[in-house]
């Protein structure tokens, strides 16, 4: 290894504290993973009926998923500090009371989006 490539790696490590050996490790690790994952249910059991309880069940994985992605941002907005804050909580609750009303998924994100950057601009 020349001194120059040496030179590279102490600024890339020293730039993100992580050797890059190390970041396409985990990479790889983490592509082989989520491929198994797939692999699981698309080649072993994927040409077979699943039984009615597991059907049930995977009917909710979807409607959990949004939630479980927007509740750490509302509740411990980065944009914050981590400190939860009027706009964000009234703009939750308003998607909420509007995707349990008119049972439309995109109204509710269109809404509570305008809600969320009204109350922005509205409370600085």
């Amino acid at each position: 290894m020349s001194l120059d490539q040496t030179a590279q790696i102490a600024a890339e490590t020293a730039t993100t504290g992580i050797a890059p050996l190390t970041i396409w490790s985990v990479t790889i690790a983490l592509a082989i993973g989520s491929f198994l994952l797939r692999f699981v249910f698309i080649g072993f059991i994927g040409d077979r009926p699943l039984p009615e309880w597991l059907l049930r069940h995977l009917r909710y994985t979807a409607v959990a998923v949004l939630p479980a992605l927007v509740a750490p941002l509302v509740v411990w907005p980065p944009a914050t500090g981590g400190q939860p804050d009027l706009a964000r909580l009234a703009a939750a609750a308003i998607t909420i009371v509007v995707g349990w009303s008119t049972r439309n998924v995109l109204i509710a994100i269109f809404v509570g989006a305008a809600t969320l950057y009204a109350l922005l601009y509205l409370l600085g």
